[in-house]
């Protein structure tokens, strides 16, 4: 079938309308340098920041635990209740601890009161140790005088034994010669009779002689032994000062005491306090373990509080992304969850790779080594959290998308 022959119109028209071929590769090129432009453009940009999707926000999880063993009396908060600082969370029964302080301040009060004794019989002691030892030293004067005063009548006593002796001799002698006088009537019965007298009263004078000098003998002893007592007052006297010590560490003991029965009450008010436990911080209960009637022991723990006035974020960087960061650089956050944006800044570097803090880490075989990219989590903390998240809208956990500006 032969071809249809064109119009000349037709034809003329197509070929005005049809681009040129050089029109095309032109705006092809401007666009390719636009794409070029664009890319470098972006590349550029990127260079000023480093970002990383494995981030998410950290923070404390404080668990409350039990002070002291007891039995919960109230339970205030219930399984995710957002609790303010100091609000009440567990009460238990205070009881038993009431009486132990009462007990103590009982024993803080008996201990006082031997203390106050204690310190008053100290000036006493030494009053009385003074006043001892001056009499003590007195009784050993006039003792040791009645002693000397004794002696002296004992060897009194003595030479009147022996000049009552040397009489008695002398009598019993003349009588002896006067016997065979008598007995011949050479001398009168009554000279004989005087001479018998004589020798009698001479017996006497001796036998009273001796008697006394007995008796004196027997008052110096007595004196001896009065010398020897105040002798051994006076040494006790003597030991005035040991015993004013002596008292005055016991008034120094009784003082201890006190205090430690401070101490004990101390302690009492103490674990008193601990039957109220309150919340240290404001945050979320979670993970309650404690009710009405419940026995509870000391450290066992009765549920966890999630912080939320202090919260982080811990960002996983690639260690090819730490060349230029640094503390104090801004970052911006983007948290999938509120799909808010906030303020933070590059607080620390992590001291180690995440695998190396693992709890197995990695152990690559000697020639068989692998270069991984490491990852090391660097701390960043928000700077304007108050405004910028007002309803505690921020969870520990929580996904994060933080960019760091390392260029100005």
């Amino acid at each position: 079938m032969a071809d249809t022959p064109k119009n000349p119109a037709e034809e003329q028209q197509q070929t005005e309308s049809a681009p040129p071929k050089k029109s095309r590769r032109g705006i092809i090129i401007v666009v390719l340098l636009v794409v070029a432009v664009a890319a470098l453009g972006f590349w550029w940009h990127s260079t000023y920041f480093e970002d990383t999707d494995d981030a998410q926000v950290s923070g404390h999880l404080i668990q409350i635990s039990a002070r002291i063993q007891g039995q919960v009396a109230k339970v205030y908060v219930d399984e995710n209740q957002f609790i303010h600082k100091g609000d009440p969370i567990v009460d238990l029964d205070p009881r038993d601890f009431q009486v132990a302080v009462e007990n103590a301040q009982a024993a803080l009060a008996s201990a006082q009161a031997n203390a106050s004794a204690a310190n008053v019989n100290v000036p006493i002691t030494d009053i009385n140790t003074g006043a001892n030892l001056r009499s003590a030293g007195a009784d050993v004067s006039g003792a040791s005088a009645t002693v000397q005063q004794a002696r002296g009548q004992l060897d009194a006593a003595n030479a009147q034994v022996l000049q009552a002796a040397a009489n008695n001799t002398k009598a019993q002698q003349d009588l002896e010669r006067y016997k065979p006088l008598v007995e011949k009537d050479v001398i009168s019965k009554q000279q004989y009779d005087a001479v018998v007298a004589a020798a009698a009263a001479a017996q006497a004078t001796l036998t009273s002689s001796q008697a006394s000098a007995a008796a004196a003998k027997d008052a110096v002893g007595v004196a001896q032994q009065r010398q020897a007592s105040a002798n051994a007052l006076l040494k006790y006297a003597e030991t005035g000062p040991q015993q004013v010590a002596v008292q005055s560490a016991k008034a120094k003991q009784a003082v201890a005491q006190v205090q430690a029965a401070q101490a004990q009450l101390d302690q009492a008010k103490l674990n008193l306090s601990y039957a109220k436990i309150v919340a240290p911080e404001d945050g979320i209960v979670t993970r309650k373990n404690v009710e009405l009637n419940q026995n509870v022991s000391v450290g066992q723990n009765l549920l966890t509080l999630v912080s939320l006035s202090d919260i982080w974020i811990t960002a996983n960087f690639k260690e090819t992304q730490l060349k230029q960061m640094h503390k104090g650089q801004h970052v911006e956050v983007a948290i999938d969850a509120t799909g808010k944006k906030y303020s933070a800044v590059v607080t620390q570097v992590g001291g180690a790779t995440g695998s190396v803090l693992s709890l197995f880490p990695p152990e690559n075989a000697t020639g068989n080594y692998v270069k991984v990219v490491q990852r090391i989590p660097v701390r960043l903390d928000f700077t304007n959290l108050k405004d910028e998240d007002p309803n505690h809208e921020l969870r520990p956990g929580l996904s994060v998308e933080p960019k760091v500006r390392v260029k100005d």
